[in-house]
């Protein structure tokens, strides 16, 4: 039988300045699956276990064509347990299937279901085709067989596709996987997909066989004026900014143990707020004394909302771009000291729990 132990530690979340999605860690190999898609415009990206730490990691390879992708970080993962897969073998239709990762970036999940055909033709390629839940987010995860094996890689790229989710075969990860003996350190390269050349340098032509090679893919994804302030911000609390990505300007990090979460409200204000703690079962007129008194914090505002106590800090847009912009930076890196300082302090003195988001082990 499956072992969802096995697979919680070894499917990693995503994330870009442009959204999220999975990959899947290959101790043999010693790199991490996705798909291209899910890092298309990125050299650096975010993967998160499902203990929530956080790494950076270098997209080394992409084949846009197959719609893979492979990372590396620096960081050893030698005690995580092997995936196995075998090139050759073969699924049938009706046969039970697992999708595991992280749909619309939640929490890790593992979805089943059967396999509807085993080589579905869609853009003329063939896939793996499934009736298990498959969602944006679960893109460049793996698809597994009741024995734990991986089958295919998990696309989500075919979104008028209803009820029915798709998988890379495993036989075309296994062909993938044969370059890696041509890279060379973590330099992001791109597969030529007619002769299978390693391709460093922005080009419009494989240097090899001629190829038609989109220069495009060399290019990172240019960030808005308001992403580059606000990373700007989380990288002067000492924070790198890559790594509290979580899409198109929104980032989340932590601050100590208080969970910091940065994004766009309206199109016109910038929310930076911090779920601290959870109301106590009782004695809650000191607290919310406390709370509505709280002057001290200003321009930073304590709130609260479903049980939820929260310190937030909200401007207009048009300030990060005006001669307010220092003293707004200085606020957001202030709101992150303050909110890794109130939770504690709320928890001593009005025995509120710390909240959910909270990093306990900080």
């Amino acid at each position: 039988m499956i072992d969802h132990n096995i697979l919680s530690q070894v499917v990693f979340k995503v994330s870009t300045s442009q959204g999220s999605g999975t990959c899947f860690y290959l101790k043999n190999e010693n790199i991490f699956v996705s798909n291209f898609h899910v890092v298309d415009g990125a050299h650096e990206v975010a993967i998160e276990d499902v203990n929530k730490n956080r790494f950076l990691a270098k997209v080394v390879m992409v084949n846009p064509q197959i719609d893979i992708a492979f990372l590396r970080t620096e960081e050893s993962f030698e005690n995580l347990p092997a995936l196995s897969f075998d090139p050759e073998m073969v699924m049938n239709s009706g046969e039970q299937i697992y999708v595991a990762g992280f749909p619309f970036g939640m929490p890790f999940t593992v979805t089943d279901g059967t396999v509807s055909a085993v080589n579905q033709l869609m853009d003329g390629k063939y896939y793996l085709q499934t009736d298990a839940a498959v969602n944006p987010g679960n893109s460049g995860g793996p698809m597994f067989n009741s024995n734990g094996n991986v089958v295919a890689i998990t696309t989500s790229k075919f979104t008028q596709a209803d009820n029915m989710g798709f998988g890379i075969p495993v036989k075309q990860l296994a062909e993938e996987l044969k370059s890696l003996q041509d890279m060379h350190g973590k330099d992001f390269t791109v597969k030529c997909n007619s002769c299978s050349t390693l391709i460093h340098e922005q080009t419009e032509y494989c240097p090899n066989c001629g190829n038609t090679i989109d220069s495009k893919l060399f290019d990172k994804a240019i960030l808005t004026d308001l992403a580059v302030f606000c990373e700007k911000a989380i990288n002067g609390i000492g924070i790198n900014p890559v790594l509290a990505r979580r899409g198109y300007e929104f980032w989340e990090f932590y601050k100590g143990s208080s969970f910091i979460r940065a994004f766009v409200y309206n199109y016109n204000y910038l929310y930076i707020t911090s779920p601290i703690n959870v109301l106590p079962k009782q004695n809650l007129e000191p607290l919310f004394r406390y709370l509505l008194s709280a002057s001290a914090i200003e321009p930073l505002k304590l709130g609260v909302y479903n049980s939820e106590v929260y310190v937030s800090y909200r401007i207009a847009i048009a300030d990060a771009f005006s001669q307010e912009a220092d003293t707004v930076m200085q606020q957001i890196s202030q709101l992150a000291s303050k909110a890794d300082e109130l939770d504690n302090y709320l928890a001593e003195t009005f025995d509120c729990p710390l909240s959910e988001y909270s990093k306990k082990s900080a």
